[in-house]
């Protein structure tokens, strides 16, 4: 698996037994540390213990209001556990639970985290932290070496599947414009998945999209596409997410899914990049084409010409 080469990032991708550890023995970690703490942080704790679904996707200052607490009070619990940060206790909670939440746990999460009247502004503060995190975390030689892969392959698979084959298709449909050999694997059926793939090989690449909750047939796709040898560009949320042991390059892109909605802004903006990306490495072999494309749109009239609408909506008005 490829990684990038700063120092904290080796650290945030290549630590994934230690990360697993903490993922694991956060809750037992809690209880023994339990009685040297002080009457705040007990509380702290015990509320983490009982509710560390819900807790995981507060903030410092929420978490603290309702367990009766300072923020620093938060702050200073999650240095007495080893974390740098409350962010880093934050996210190892985010971790024990990531795939777990059912449909009325979302909802549930969501009431802990904003009013009716805050929505608007948390969700899209929500996503914009998620843009944020992934661009300071993504090592840009990941990013190209994937870029290079999906250009050089023979053919390019793309699979995922629930929310996520929005995404799918969406990158399908740009890189059939760029690309010779583009298939989409679309179906729910895992016979028919593997039937597509059968041809798949080390000459080949797929871009694989999955995220909390993740899906198994996601999972056994990139199995498959590993086992035969071929690039597997895998977007994901977390080093912990089942498709990343298959990845040749790995994207991580910040998904905050504590609502009904999976937060997919993150990974719509790497697949963004990496089609321009390609756009601009094939920009003179798609010339061609491209202009031809743009001929036959106008000879059929696949798109509504500009003019003729202004003239629709002048004679009805």
């Amino acid at each position: 698996m490829h990684f990038g080469g700063k120092s904290f990032k080796i650290n945030r991708y290549l630590n994934r037994k230690d990360r697993i550890d903490v993922k694991t023995n956060l809750i037992a970690h809690i209880t023994r540390q339990i009685p040297g703490f002080s009457k705040g942080q007990k509380r702290i704790a015990h509320y983490i213990l009982e509710h560390y679904d819900t807790a995981a996707f507060m903030t410092a200052y929420r978490l603290g209001e309702t367990v009766g607490v300072s923020e620093s009070t938060v702050v200073r619990f999650a240095a007495e556990l080893g974390f740098d940060g409350y962010p880093q206790l934050q996210k190892a909670m985010q971790e024990l639970i990531r795939s777990k939440l059912t449909t009325v746990q979302r909802v549930e999460v969501t009431r802990a985290r904003m009013t009716d009247d805050e929505v608007l502004e948390n969700v899209m503060a929500y996503d914009m932290q998620n843009i944020r995190q992934t661009l300071d975390e993504l090592p840009r030689d990941v990013f190209n070496q994937a870029v290079d892969a999906i250009v050089s392959a023979r053919k390019v698979y793309i699979f995922g599947a629930g929310s996520c084959r929005a995404l799918a298709n969406f990158v399908a449909y740009y890189l059939k414009l760029l690309l010779p050999d583009i298939h989409l694997v679309y179906t729910s059926s895992e016979t028919e998945i593997l039937e597509e793939m059968i041809h798949i090989s080390e000459d080949d690449a797929i871009i694989g999209l999955s995220f909390p909750r993740y899906s198994s047939k996601a999972v056994k796709t990139m199995h498959f596409a590993h086992s035969r040898h071929a690039k597997v560009i895998a977007i994901t949320d977390s080093v912990m997410s089942p498709i990343a042991d298959y990845a040749t390059y790995l994207l991580l892109a910040h998904s905050d899914m504590a609502t009904i909605v999976d937060s997919l802004v993150a990974p719509l903006s790497i697949v963004n990049a990496l089609i321009v990306a390609i756009s601009l490495k094939r920009m003179e072999d798609n010339r061609e084409t491209l202009g031809e494309l743009e001929k036959l749109w106008e000879t059929y009239q696949v798109y509504q010409p500009f003019e003729k609408a202004e003239k629709v909506v002048r004679e009805e008005s």
